[in-house]
């Protein structure tokens, strides 16, 4: 069932099974038949873990989401909260627990299972309204890194970003420390740690420190993993606001990716019918997954989307012709042998009619003069074309009253190309915004300035040239088809993230010194010591192994540039991801945006 987890270079299941384990014995401490009242943020990521069947093998029978007032009638011994440490949830538990019917016989158990760190604020908290004594047991279960796929692990962590950069709170970047330990348990230390970014600075700092307070921790494994790259997010703060032009990036961009599911319109998956002319057209969203268990998936998401029609097609014809093959089934072996390959043939032709609906949905958007005139603006951009200057399309955008992210996302990706906007062209945005959207923004505008997203040229040089051409962070000549270059992934600009990965592999980042100078926060390197024995000696043309951890966020769009960077014939390093939360330019965005409540007189 996790087959995909197991398929790469690193066997990511063993993540997942210590995930199941401390679960088990967690349900195993409270006997008897138990209910879970969900915190409803974390269903998704533990769906990633657990299934309900192992819930069911531990006596979980019923599950409800966490909400205000009573909880619902279930005939259980045990009630089992599992939430985040937050006090606006708290305040929902202990009206909970005091509605609770103490008459009721026989009465019912409650336990807390804080995810991913038990909170003392929030004990605090529970102990002032009184309700502290009612948990038996009060715990954690650190859900730090979840397996996402084969090469893809995330926190899942949606305020990290805005944490780290905006409230100076390094909440996040302890869970990502204690991830990394956590995964070095499993899979080995890793003998080199590189980094770029104040938080890189603090991961690695923590990692060092918690090593040294647990030398129990030093394992004898032999390490899988030769290289940690911690990368900050706001290093790169280009990239996620671009939009990206791979098929799984623009499924994500559209309807937005959750803990690998996808909800669609179901207009175009209904089952077409003669002579009913669309009748009983299905009203509720038709809900994929995505990953690489799914062969054609695993084939075309990081391909650039124009790449991807040609693909659909031929595997429809291969189909086709499989099919076929069942004319000239003569013989008994021959009959036998196309019936053991049906399952597999039409698993493929319903993966490819749906990736073929998704496909035409994507492209009605991607056709639209709309989208061609945005990505026309971001494209000028991002190879150096009038940043300087206010935009014409953006203030008609403004005048037509265009949803306000993607005013954000333009505006911000303007001032990013150009170091920051003049005060007088920044001046005339933030107006035209304000005057438009409502003054109401004027906090997220803030937020945007304070993360350097949207800020003033302070320093009166636009270094953005500089480190453009310095790491061909723009190719004219791009091969969507057949690519040879990561710069694919959006048509032209290749992420900075992930060049300075492919420059850290070869030829070493000291010959980007001057330019990574440039960028904000320190770069360093660390080397863990290895007990003797367990230095790696390379076999000859076997690949390194990287890890490359985004702090604050990774697109769909830089990962499918790292896979393209693992399977260069060349290339000698595989990459396996890492993340605090995957994102894409939207919910990124949304994640810095305040709403001023206007004042109830």
């Amino acid at each position: 069932m996790a087959a995909h987890l197991s398929s790469g270079r690193v066997n990511l299941t063993a993540l997942r099974e210590a995930g199941r384990r401390e679960l088990r014995e967690f349900l195993d401490k409270c006997a008897g038949s138990k209910a879970i009242v969900w915190d409803e943020y974390l269903t998704g990521p533990f769906g990633l873990i657990a299934q309900y069947s192992l819930l069911k093998e531990h006596e979980v029978e019923k599950m409800f989401t966490l909400k205000p007032g009573r909880l619902p009638q279930a005939d259980v011994k045990n009630i089992i909260f599992f939430v985040r440490p937050k006090l606006e949830l708290m305040d929902i538990i202990t009206d909970n627990v005091l509605r609770e019917d103490r008459g009721r016989s026989p009465q019912r158990d409650f336990h807390i299972l804080f995810v991913p760190r038990r909170s003392l604020l929030c004990e605090q908290w529970l102990k002032e309204q009184g309700v502290l004594g009612s948990f038996i047991h009060r715990e954690q279960y650190s859900l730090d890194l979840i397996p996402f796929d084969g090469d893809l692990l995330s926190m899942e962590s949606e305020s990290a970003f805005k944490e780290c950069y905006l409230e100076s709170d390094q909440t996040s970047l302890y869970h990502a420390a204690k991830g990394l330990m956590t995964l070095q348990a499993l899979y080995g230390t890793i003998p080199q740690i590189f980094g770029k970014g104040e938080c890189a600075r603090h991961v690695a700092n923590m990692m060092i420190r918690m090593k040294r307070e647990f030398p129990g921790s030093q394992n004898s494994i032999f390490p899988v993993f030769d290289t940690l790259l911690l990368l900050d997010r706001n290093v790169d703060l280009l990239t996620p606001l671009a939009t990206q032009l791979t098929y799984e990036g623009l499924i994500d961009e559209i309807y937005g990716i959750q803990n690998t599911y996808v909800k669609l319109p179901p207009e175009k998956f209904a089952p077409k019918k003669q002579g009913e002319g669309g009748k009983d057209l299905p009203t509720e969203p038709k809900k994929l997954q995505l990953n690489s268990a799914e062969e054609l998936y695993a084939e075309i998401r990081d391909k650039n989307f124009n790449a991807v029609g040609s693909v659909l097609s031929k595997k429809a014809k291969i189909i086709s012709a499989a099919f076929e093959e069942r004319h000239h089934a003569k013989t008994v072996g021959e009959i036998k042998q196309f019936v053991s390959q049906l399952p597999h043939m039409q698993a493929a032709r319903s993966s490819l009619a749906n990736h073929t609906s998704i496909a035409e949905l994507i492209k009605d958007i991607t056709t639209s003069e709309d989208f061609f005139d945005n990505l026309t603006v971001e494209q000028e951009f991002m190879s150096g074309i009038d940043t300087d200057k206010v935009n014409n399309y953006i203030e008609d955008c403004i005048a037509q009253k265009h949803p306000l992210i993607k005013i954000l996302r333009l505006v911000c990706l303007q001032s990013v190309c150009n170091s920051g906007l003049k005060q007088k062209v920044l001046d005339h945005y933030k107006r035209e915004i304000l005057q438009t959207y409502g003054y109401e923004h004027i906090l997220t505008l803030n937020n945007l300035e304070k993360a350097g997203l949207l800020k003033p040229q302070t320093s009166g040089r636009n270094n953005y040239p500089t480190i453009r051409k310095t790491l061909r962070l723009w190719m004219d000549d791009v091969n969507e088809q057949n690519p040879n270059d990561i710069s694919y992934v959006y048509s032209g600009y290749a992420p900075l993230s992930v060049r300075l990965a492919q420059l850290l592999a070869r030829p070493g980042w000291r010959s980007i010194e001057e330019v990574l100078k440039m960028l904000p926060g320190p770069h360093f390197e660390e080397r863990q010591q290895l007990p003797t024995g367990l230095q790696k000696k390379r076999q000859h043309g076997e690949n390194r192994v990287t890890l490359v951890f985004f702090l604050g966020g990774v697109t769909y769009a830089e990962i499918a540039a790292l896979r393209f960077l693992s399977q260069m014939e060349d290339g000698g390093t595989e990459y396996i991801i890492a993340t605090t939360k995957l994102i894409n330019g939207t919910s990124w965005i949304k994640s810095l945006m305040e709403k001023l409540e206007p004042a109830p007189f």
